[in-house]
């Protein structure tokens, strides 16, 4: 019962939509990172964009005009990770800021000894735990360009991490997977990616997410969207695990 209320419920959703086939048409062609999706994945793209675009509230910072395309743009990127799961992984929160470019919050850290310090940071990004996805409009306008690094993808990625708590690099996973061989295929390609960061060997993979159990996730959600060969070549069962957990396989549909 409640199924066909939520079908019905999108359904009447997706057909009071105002944006147009042309629009659409032209997000999509400004995203190359789309350009290997099926017609059929498209048209289940952008009904899940459409959807996503009416839970959410986009909300520009320091007066930044964030326009209709700009939304889409971002809506786009945003609901890829989740063509084959469906919306559910954004549930619970509403809204996404745009900064026009990069941005330097002040925050309080308490250091071992219990003292509080003011820090700045520059961000491109961030995502809250329970609360808004943060992006710069400067690294998210051409995050679509397939050069294996997607602002969007990684700030979403986070959202999905937190599901079930703050972000360890350890998402819910589907009915099916086995959550050793997951555990055990990250924790090996982070310490070895660790080790190559360390020695300054470059695989085409951003040392940043050798930082921590939760960048290595969102950093490498981004290489398996936008450079799916880079990350199967470094890490074959990385890559598996991810195929899996997203119900995608990229390297079908990208020459990289």
């Amino acid at each position: 019962m409640f199924k066909f209320i939520d079908n019905w419920f999108e359904r009447r959703i997706l057909k009071r939509s105002s944006i147009t086939a042309a629009q659409w048409h032209e997000a999509f062609a400004s995203l190359p990172l789309l350009h290997g999706l099926t017609t059929n994945e498209k048209n289940s793209l952008m009904e899940l964009a459409v959807l996503f675009l009416h839970d959410k509230t986009f909300e520009g910072a320091q007066g930044f005009n964030v326009t209709q395309s700009m939304t889409m743009i971002i809506a786009l990127q945003a609901c890829l990770p989740l063509l084959n799961t469906g919306l559910r992984g954004y549930k619970g929160w509403y809204t996404v800021i745009i900064y026009p470019a990069g941005f330097s919050p002040e925050r309080v850290v308490r250091d071992e000894y219990g003292i509080e310090h003011r820090v700045r940071s520059n961000l491109a990004g961030e995502a809250w735990l329970r609360g808004p996805v943060v992006l710069s409009w400067g690294e998210t306008a051409n995050a679509g360009i397939v050069d294996g690094h997607n602002l969007v993808i990684h700030e979403f990625a986070h959202k999905l991490d937190m599901i079930n708590g703050d972000a360890n690099g350890f998402p819910p996973l589907h009915v099916g997977m086995d959550s050793v061989k997951w555990a055990e295929a990250f924790t090996a390609g982070f310490e070895d990616l660790q080790k190559k960061c360390h020695r300054g060997k470059h695989i085409g993979i951003d040392c940043y997410a050798a930082s921590s159990p939760a960048e290595y996730f969102a950093v490498l959600s981004e290489v398996f969207f936008e450079r799916p060969g880079v990350l199967h070549k470094h890490s074959a069962a990385v890559y598996d695990q991810l195929r899996q957990y997203y119900r995608q396989d990229p390297l079908t549909r990208l020459n990289d």
